[in-house]
């Protein structure tokens, strides 16, 4: 359900989910209300007046019953249940004129429709189940049961050539199946990989199972593990479930694991601990909606080159060592319980073929999902992270590449960078004249640190604000006390430490900005690389398509602002969301999508950076907020102070 809200006196006005945070929606449409605790409700400076509909709130010390009655509210523990007008109370300074008020310029691309970049597809999935009533063998008609069994089949679907076995495992349990069962069983069918080959069959129940078809789509992501439960008689997602990859202990990013691997059974411990993330995982879902996970029939994953090793207990050691040459691209169609993944011993499991030692199955699945092999519309496809992926193309070719762009967008190398978790500051406004800021956190609870999203908007609101230069240097002529020299050079106090869960001040550092200023340079610098490599510029793309749950907390102007995504028309851009998971989902529905993923992998050709001089000269180029060249960032021009 929708309900709108009106701001005053800066007469916003903007259409929210029902039940949304006040102090979020306001955030997001760029209305700045004064907030230091993140919306813990203990600071009190986000005071507002409801001057129309009703909230539902909480009560708090920081607001007396007075002022509540009167219609004074903190935004912070307001939530919107109805259409509401807001009144912002004026500020005032120490002169006493009222304070300037100009809204923010914000942008949200998490709300765009998925249907344009990723269609439709069918309910019909890679595995299946048909029940089947057979005859009992007799004198006349004794062929073997397997026979009996294959031949049926090929009966009652006239189309349908006469499906196969391909393990002998599944011959040692059917006779007894199909007599205790009185001859009447469900088969489960795998697919051919192609058109012309036969379906295969891969186990038998007894009964009618035909009710309980699931599938599980895993996205094996280097911090985060996350899969979806699929009925796959409907299609519907019946349950979610993520946890932490448990090779975290070995190293934060792949790097570090791989260098791990090298100990002595490295290898065998990686590979286990990403097996038992995968094994919560699928007994998360299933307990969810009270099933076995001996029900899941089929397993469709994606992860990067490196993680992808690592479930199958790959040594991944020449992935990091030039030239970077993986082991395998594609990977061999597995049961899932070789691998001692908690599944039923007939379960295949598939992951997704990689291009690269650095462009993984995680981006070919979602290049598959967004339809980049059909688009005749040139796309910049971008995968933001420590390793950030770029592809650029259509359906005639592809090019892609990988760039190190360093943890800062996953909270690593900042002063008081952290994971998305509770607490973590994911966005922020700053007062124009007073430098105050406004704080929304994670859960509203009170900041302990700053997510990948709040280091952006923090260093946009600092670079407009004029705190800091395009060098990432704070203004030296500053007279403020949140503007200071800290141990590591100049500094701003974000939050101080009475209101920070941590107990310290909480502060972004000029070694922070650089540090963000060299990740988006990355990001940055491999867009103008590939672009060039095929005689093209910004202007040619049709799309630029941001996928990766990073995304979905990212302010596209702010992004934009520090010189992350390129400046150009907003309505080019598309949010895909986690594309190696929703890859993995489509072709888990539908075997006729998940054949296309071999056309992608046809198409994409691997640039290596890492040898490229051009990338280098661009990087240098990038290192500036948002660019050296500012004739690439127009808007952004128009928003710098001077």
């Amino acid at each position: 359900m929708k309900r709108k809200v009106k701001f005053l006196p800066d007469n916003i006005s903007v259409t929210v989910e029902h039940g949304e945070n006040l102090l979020t929606v306001a955030a997001n449409a760029g209305v700045f209300i004064q907030a230091f605790c993140g919306g813990d409700g203990t600071c009190g400076k986000c005071r507002i007046k409801l001057e129309k509909g009703n909230d539902s709130s909480t009560q708090t010390a920081s607001l007396n019953l007075d002022d509540h009655a009167e219609g004074y509210r903190l935004a912070c523990q307001t939530n919107v249940i109805s259409d509401l007008v807001v009144r912002i109370p004026e500020e005032v300074s120490a002169r006493g004129k009222a304070l300037k008020r100009k809204p923010k310029t914000t942008r949200s691309i998490s709300a765009r429709s998925l249907e344009v970049l990723i269609g439709q597809w069918d309910i019909d999935p890679p595995v299946e189940k048909r029940f089947i009533k057979l005859s009992p063998p007799t004198v006349e008609d004794n062929v073997s049961d397997m026979k009996r069994l294959m031949r049926k089949i090929r009966q009652d679907c006239h189309a349908c050539k006469e499906p196969t076995y391909d393990h002998p495992e599944l011959l040692k349990e059917l006779p007894f199946t199909l007599r205790e069962a009185d001859w009447e069983v469900t088969v489960i069918l795998l697919r051919g990989k192609r058109v012309e080959e036969p379906d295969r069959i891969i186990a038998v129940e007894p009964g009618d199972t035909t009710d309980k078809l699931y599938g599980l789509a895993v996205d094996i992501g280097t911090t985060t593990v996350c899969a979806v439960l699929l009925d796959l008689n409907n299609g519907k997602t019946i349950a979610e479930a993520s946890a932490y990859n448990d090779q975290i202990s070995c190293g934060e990013d792949v790097i570090s694991r791989i260098v791990y691997s090298r100990r002595p059974g490295g290898i065998q411990e990686l590979q286990t601990k990403v097996v038992h993330t995968i094994n919560k995982i699928i007994e998360t879902v299933c307990k969810k909606v009270i099933i076995s996970p001996s029900d899941i029939s089929y397993i469709m994953a994606a992860g990067n080159t490196t993680m992808s090793h690592m479930l199958f207990g790959l040594d991944s050691r020449f992935i990091r060592e030039a030239p970077y040459t993986p082991t395998c691209s594609q990977f061999p169609l597995t049961r899932a319980a070789q691998l001692n993944v908690t599944a039923h011993p007939s379960v295949r499991l598939f992951l997704y073929p990689g291009i690269a030692s650095y462009v993984g199955g995680d981006i070919v699945s979602g290049v598959h999902a967004c339809r980049l092999h059909k688009q005749e519309k040139v796309c910049l496809f971008i995968d933001i992270g420590t390793n950030g992926e770029i592809v650029i193309g259509n359906r005639d070719w592809m090019i892609c590449a990988a760039c190190s762009a360093g943890p800062a967008f996953e909270g690593g190398g900042i002063s008081y960078g952290m994971r998305v978790d509770r607490g973590a500051i994911e966005n922020f406004h700053i007062h124009p004249e007073t430098l105050d800021p406004m704080i929304v956190t994670i859960d509203h609870a009170k900041p302990r640190g700053i997510c990948g999203s709040g280091l952006i908007s923090i260093v946009a609101e600092l670079l407009e604000a004029g705190v800091i230069d395009q060098r990432g240097k704070f203004n030296r002529n500053l007279d403020h006390p949140r503007v200071r020299k800290g141990p590591d050079g100049y500094e701003y106090v974000i939050v101080w430490a009475k209101g920070s869960l941590i107990g310290e001040d909480l502060t972004i550092t000029e070694i922070d900005l650089d540090n963000l200023i060299r990740a988006k340079g990355a990001m940055y610098a491999g867009y103008m690389t590939l672009l060039e490599t095929v005689g093209m510029t910004f202007n040619d793309l049709d799309r630029v398509i941001l996928a990766g749950n990073f995304g979905a907390y990212i302010d596209l102007e702010r992004a934009i602002s520090i010189g992350l995504l390129p400046d150009l028309d907003r309505e080019k851009f598309y949010y895909l969301g986690n594309g190696s998971l929703m890859g993995a989902q489509i072709s888990l529905t539908d075997h006729k999508r998940f054949r296309e993923r071999l056309e992608v992998i046809k198409l994409m050709t691997n640039i290596e950076m890492s040898e490229n001089p051009r990338f280098m000269n661009h990087y240098m180029a990038s290192l500036f907020l948002p660019h050296t060249d500012m004739t690439l960032f127009p808007t952004v021009l128009e928003k710098l102070p001077g």
